[in-house]
Order: structure tokens, then C-alpha cells, then sequence
């Protein structure tokens, strides 16, 4: 995994009473890029697992290869380049997105029918939980009601730098969010991302926040 991907995956895990009670969840990452078909049929297979009772919940960080994924809104004129990367149907909502290396994928699979059946508050912890890991780079991020993911300001505009997805079967999610540390920005040209025209994306690297990080690193005192 991407060294600075991985150190936010670690920021997350230091996060993670956001997302509520997890003391029984297993924590798995994934060294190496995950292809996408593979996550899925994993996901599908913990699912079942996790609603019989023969597996604990999980929250699985990785990143793919670069791929778009088409949610159950994806609109067919919001896939501007179908041959540029591989274009996958995806069971979550929403509407096109890309993943690629340098962006940290987490796929969180929650049993709700012990925490309560509310996907809405789901969506919301998921929130929360990224916003919380920005802060801790000095980004401030932020949930929009009208907009999906979460949303930062670059300059003048508004951008969005993490994606939610969310699936949910007999009240066990899986999918989840992706966050962009430092993917290739310019992939996102082969699709209107999450089917929203007025505004971009961006990321961590982007906005400065890896090389700030870098630099504070190395100006502090060895411990």
C-alpha cells in the first residue's frame, strides 16, 4: 500500500469511534492493489458470514487498480471515456467514480440490526469518520445534504475529496467510502464523478496537506 495512503488508513483506526461500538470488528489491510471483482465477491461472501453469525464485522482499508464503478443512479452520459479504464456495475448507491492507487478505499461491513436500522446515521458516521482524520491534516472537511461524500474548499470552490457508497443487505452494509490521498486526478476525466457538474475533485496532495505533513514531520524534535 501506498505509504501515505497507508498512514491515513492509520489515522482512520485512530478515528474509529466514529463509526460507534467496534470493539468485536476485525481490522484488515491489504498490501497490495485489490482488483475489483475480488473485493465484491469477498464483501458479498463476509456479508452473509456476518448476518449468520460465523464471522465478526469488518472494515477492510485497500486500494484498486484504476477502474470507474457505476452505482444504482449511475446515468449512462455521465461515462464520458468507456475505454480509458475498466467500468464496473456496482450494487451501492450512488453514481459513477473512479478508484486507482493513491486513494484509500474502506469497505465497512456492520451488522445494523444490532446497532440500529438506520442507514441514514450509517451514511452520517461514515462522514464524520473521514472528516475526522482530515482534521488531523489540517483539512477541514465537510458533509453536504444535498451532495454525497465529503466536501472541502480549494480556493473558491468547493471539492470533493471522499466518495460514499453504500450497500445494504438484510441490514448488513458493506461498500463504504474512498478518500483521495494522491491518486492521478486526471482519471477522473472519463467520468462526470458522482454525476455532479458544477464542481471537482481533489486531494490531499493536492491541496498541500501530505507536503505540510512531511514538513512539520521533519522540523519535530526526536521523542
Amino acid at each position: 500500500m501506498d505509504q501515505a495512503v497507508a498512514a491515513f488508513a492509520e489515522k482512520l483506526l485512530a478515528h474509529r469511534e466514529a463509526l460507534g461500538d467496534l470493539t468485536d470488528v476485525e481490522w484488515r489491510t491489504s498490501a497490495d492493489l485489490v482488483p475489483y471483482e475480488a473485493a465484491v465477491s469477498a464483501m458479498e461472501e463476509r456479508a452473509a458470514a456476518i448476518l449468520a453469525g460465523d464471522a465478526p464485522e469488518l472494515v477492510w482499508f485497500l486500494e484498486h487498480p484504476p477502474l470507474y464503478t457505476a452505482g444504482t443512479s449511475a446515468k449512462a452520459t455521465d461515462l464520458l471515456d468507456a475505454a480509458r479504464f475498466p467500468v464496473h456495475a456496482a450494487g451501492r448507491g450512488g453514481q459513477y467514480t473512479y478508484h486507482g492507487p493513491g486513494q484509500l478505499v474502506a469497505y465497512v461491513l456492520l451488522d445494523l440490526n444490532r446497532r440500529g436500522r438506520d442507514v441514514r446515521r450509517h451514511v452520517r458516521h461514515l462522514e464524520d469518520w473521514v472528516i475526522a482524520a482530515l482534521a488531523d491534516y489540517g483539512v477541514a472537511g465537510a458533509a453536504r445534504d444535498d451532495r454525497p461524500g465529503v466536501w472541502v474548499r480549494d480556493g473558491a470552490r468547493e471539492d470533493k475529496i471522499a466518495a460514499i457508497g453504500v450497500r445494504v443487505r438484510r441490514w448488513v452494509t458493506f461498500h463504504g467510502t474512498a478518500i483521495n490521498v494522491r491518486p492521478d486526478l486526471s482519471h477522473y476525466a472519463g467520468i462526470v464523478p458522482c454525476g455532479i457538474e458544477d464542481a471537482g475533485v481533489t486531494s490531499l496532495e493536492r491541496l498541500g496537506a501530505l507536503r505540510e505533513r512531511a514538513e512539520v514531520s521533519a522540523a519535530a524534535p526526536p521523542s
